[in-house]
């Protein structure tokens, strides 16, 4: 994507995936600008003191502020061009404990996000989704699925000549906070004498950081207005994972914690009907203006009546060496 000259904004940017992504576009492009949006002034300091980051400054700045605050994010927002919103409360038993606190970050920060570009007239928001706002169990994922519909439907408000909103969903991020493969290599570290498994069926998507990154990327440039991207990516199940990261080491079997599934989706039967299909990904269309994305690609085609988007049924699966590759790379 043509980025030279562009003044860039990241929620949540201090995070797993917004360092990678800042790094990238540092690295990569000549845009103007990078700004990172968050709320702690402690990871912020942090990510200035790393090099790579450190010798960009003139490129690089920090803007201490909560997706909550309406105000603070309009400011923000002056002379952006544009913004990947990537800020999100997550961690699912936290939500399930704390409802309203994640509510007003995913959904009321949402809202503030979109309200923000609009008056700013930035140009283009991309939003990260998950695989877990698809039939949501938690309330995390029903957050997701409330900010995903917000965005979505952002283009109507935004009129013709406002900005542009699309959302990008996927599912693990091999190598992230809270994230599985950290959780097993710790215990593997500690000398643990059994790895934890909640159900030996469970399956789950993977995709690195890295590749999650050029995936936004990808988005951003051949996005229209309302569409919500999904890679297509590999599946493993969690004892295969395991068995990767501590070969040999036995297994406990655990139970499937409150508002966990036991597959992923990324598209239901029900969305697929809506869904076009492109060499590396699938996009789903605005229901209510599907006009927004006509002739989306030349290499476009539709879905199968009745195409479900799983892990577990899922056509590419990764063996032992191509996990084993995705871990070191992360």
């Amino acid at each position: 994507m043509e980025l030279s000259g562009k003044t860039i904004l990241v929620t949540g940017g201090t995070g797993s995936f917004g360092q990678a992504f800042v790094r990238t576009i540092l690295d990569t492009s000549a845009a103007k600008k990078v700004i990172v949006y968050s709320r702690d002034e402690q990871k912020q300091f942090d990510m200035s003191q790393i090099p790579i980051f450190a010798k960009q400054q003139d490129r690089l700045r920090f803007f201490i502020g909560d997706v909550r605050d309406a105000d603070r994010l309009e400011m923000a927002f002056g002379e952006v061009d544009i913004v990947v919103h990537a800020a999100a409360l997550k961690i699912v038993p936290a939500a399930e404990y704390n409802p309203m606190e994640c509510i007003k970050t995913n959904v009321h920060g949402a809202e503030n996000v979109v309200n923000a570009a609009i008056r700013s007239n930035v140009k283009k928001v991309l939003a990260l989704s998950t695989d877990k706002a698809v039939n949501p169990v938690n309330l995390y994922g029903a957050s997701k699925l409330a900010a995903d519909k917000i965005f979505v439907a952002a283009n109507s408000l935004a009129g013709d000549q406002g900005p542009r909103f699309s959302v990008a969903r996927y599912g693990n991020v091999i190598g992230s906070r809270g994230s599985i493969v950290p959780f097993f290599r710790r215990l593997v570290a500690e000398g643990a004498d059994s790895i934890p498994i909640t159900d030996p069926r469970m399956t789950r998507f993977w995709i690195s950081l890295k590749q999650g990154v050029e995936f936004v990327m990808s988005c951003l440039e051949m996005m229209k207005r309302g569409e919500i991207f999904i890679p297509k990516i590999p599946s493993m199940s969690i004892p295969d994972v395991a068995e990767v990261i501590a070969p040999g080491v036995p297994h406990r079997i655990v139970g499937i914690r409150p508002g966990e599934k036991l597959h992923e989706v990324m598209i239901t039967e029900d969305d697929s009907r809506n869904t076009i299909e492109l060499p590396d990904r699938y996009v789903i269309r605005p229901t209510l203006f599907p006009q927004w994305s006509e002739g989306f690609h030349p290499d476009e085609k539709p879905l199968a009546e009745g195409f479900r988007y799983a892990s577990d049924s899922n056509t590419e699966w990764l063996d032992t060496d191509s996990m084993r590759a995705l871990i070191e790379g992360a």
